[in-house]
């Protein structure tokens, strides 16, 4: 899944499971996998020939020399070097650097981290594009919002912002 926003695109490597299960489901394949995944994605639908790929760091400070943890170093520094990519590099500061354009995308090891960044730059208007298929598929960023169904409060500049980029996708896909 990679949620992009702007600029800013963010994939992430797990989805909706408890943070105190991340660690045993970020494994370096895993991270490379999706890294791969990003790569295809970005060249394929958006045109970036040598797509530029951070690695957002699981702990404060990725880690701190193991102070914080030892998964920084341990899984997700080889992943990074398998994708050639930046990291792993704290959250606290892989978000600026990618809004700056320093990236075209950060794999973030959990759902939280990369959702905070991505609605915090463009809440509103970001979109869910499903990544390893052979099209583009996008979808709002947020749920169904069953609260508010059929009350007409609903803000679709989410859902506006999914089929412009649809459109913008399908007009780039590489045949």
């Amino acid at each position: 899944m990679m949620l992009a926003t702007g600029s800013l695109r963010v994939v992430l490597v797990t989805t909706h499971i408890p943070l105190k299960e991340v660690p045993a489901q970020v494994t370096t394949e895993r991270v490379v996998c999706c890294g791969r995944l990003a790569e295809r994605a970005l060249r394929d639908w958006w045109g970036t020939p040598s797509p530029r790929l951070a690695v957002c760091a699981l702990n404060p400070h990725a880690g701190e020399s193991g102070l914080f943890g030892d998964e920084d170093e341990r899984v997700l520094a080889p992943a990074a070097r398998t994708l050639g990519a930046v990291g792993p590099v704290p959250a606290d500061t892989v978000f600026v650097r990618a809004l700056r354009g320093e990236f075209d995308a950060v794999i973030t090891p959990y759902h939280d981290v990369g959702m905070t960044a991505v609605k915090v730059a463009g809440f509103g208007k970001g979109v869910n594009v499903t990544l390893g298929l052979p099209f583009p598929r996008v979808a709002p960023d947020h749920g169904t919002a069953f609260d508010i169904a059929g009350r007409g409060v609903a803000d679709p500049s989410s859902m506006r912002a999914a089929l412009e980029l649809a459109a913008d996708l399908a007009r780039r896909v590489r045949r």
